[in-house]
């Protein structure tokens, strides 16, 4: 197994789910790891057990739709560790809706989270990641942006858009300073159907992900897997699904 001896990681939507587990596993590994979240309870007290087992480990408060607030962590991270190898943007909500729905406010909080926090984690790290000499951006995106099904279609429109700026970002980075992940899990047994309005639909997606959820520990291993690769290789994207249907 390779290392993460010496790397510096900030992660967002580190409060739990995804974050929290990828916060602990790269924290197991080696690397420094700055939880970004807006529950500051949750992220300082993740960041204390990480701490209590011999990690290091610290908390920064964000709210990713906040450009100032990625800036913050990406010198907070500089500050408390020397360096930002990794930003995980992992930060997203799923209020999903028929589009006849006319959840416009809903459309618009995944735009401002799952896409614009994106953007603003890249222009807080890229230009840390070109002064440093090197930098590995890391998302969390998803399956439904390969595959719309109904209901779906903003966050999918959303997941998507991160997946063209990571393939546009990819294309760019020519001279091997700035590496990219794209990361897609199906379902995953996260809280994420706590931000669906809609009784129906949020029951429909718990029991999808009871039925074919894999664990968040499963993303936090591919997203390892991608990190500790020497500087000279990169893991354009990864999908991660059950091998096994229900």
């Amino acid at each position: 197994m390779l290392s993460l001896q010496g790397k510096t990681v900030a992660i967002t939507g580190a409060s739990g789910g995804i974050g929290e587990a990828t916060s602990r596993l790269l924290a197991r590994r080696g690397a420094a790891v700055v939880l970004a979240a807006r529950r500051s309870e949750r992220i300082d007290a993740i960041a204390q057990d990480i701490r209590e087992a011999g990690g290091r480990a610290a908390a920064c408060v964000v709210d990713v739709t906040r450009a100032e607030d990625l800036q913050r962590l990406v010198s907070h991270t500089v500050d408390r560790f020397g360096r930002i190898d990794v930003l995980v943007n992992n930060a997203g909500i799923a209020p999903i809706s028929p589009l006849a729905a006319l959840d416009t406010e809903g459309w618009s909080a995944m735009i401002d989270v799952n896409l614009r926090g994106m953007l603003n984690g890249v222009a807080a790290a890229l230009p840390v990641f070109r002064a440093q000499g090197s930098g590995h951006l890391v998302s969390i995106v998803s399956v439904a942006g390969l595959s719309v099904s109904p209901s779906m279609a903003v966050y999918a429109a959303t997941k998507n858009a991160v997946r063209t700026v990571h393939e546009g970002l990819r294309t760019e980075s020519t001279d091997g300073v700035v590496r990219t992940t794209a990361i897609s899990p199906g379902y995953v047994r996260t809280d994420l159907a706590d931000s669906m309005a809609d009784p129906h639909l949020r029951e429909q997606t718990r029991r999808n992900m009871d039925a074919v959820g894999i664990p968040p520990a499963a993303v936090a291993r591919a997203v390892a897997f991608a990190v500790e690769q020497p500087d000279d290789v990169e893991i354009g994207e990864i999908n991660v699904r059950p091998t096994v249907q229900a």
